[in-house]
């Protein structure tokens, strides 16, 4: 599977952003994919995921009611859609994907494929 992550960039405090995850090699609807972002000098953190089915999703403390993840099967693609969004959530976005789950977990070494990465930067 490989993923690539796109849609980050600059941004003022309280702005939206879209992220986007396409996959190819293998369909997400047979993947749990999950988003996780690493700002300078922490480590990774989980953000958001939606399970296998689709028919659940899992979020952070952290961004819950500004933050959703959803996907479209037939565009083979995840995305994060990030509103109200705050200077510390600026990082590294990453998407990722579980092929062995059927359910979101949020810690990193669940995830075997990863993209590349896309920055988002929250000015305040």
């Amino acid at each position: 599977v490989q993923l690539q992550a796109s849609g980050g960039g600059l941004v003022q405090a309280g702005g939206s952003l879209r992220l986007s995850c396409a996959a190819s090699g293998r369909t997400v609807g047979t993947y749990v994919m999950g988003w996780f972002r690493q700002a300078p000098g922490k480590e990774r953190e989980f953000v958001a995921g939606v399970s296998r089915s689709g028919s659940s999703t899992r979020y952070a403390d952290s961004v819950k009611g500004r933050f959703t993840v959803s996907r479209d099967v037939a565009k083979n693609t995840v995305y994060l859609q990030m509103n109200s969004l705050k200077p510390e959530d600026t990082a590294v976005y990453y998407c990722a994907c579980d092929y062995l789950a059927a359910i979101v977990a949020t810690l990193t070494q669940n995830y075997e494929y990863w993209g590349q990465g896309t920055q988002v930067t929250v000015s305040s």
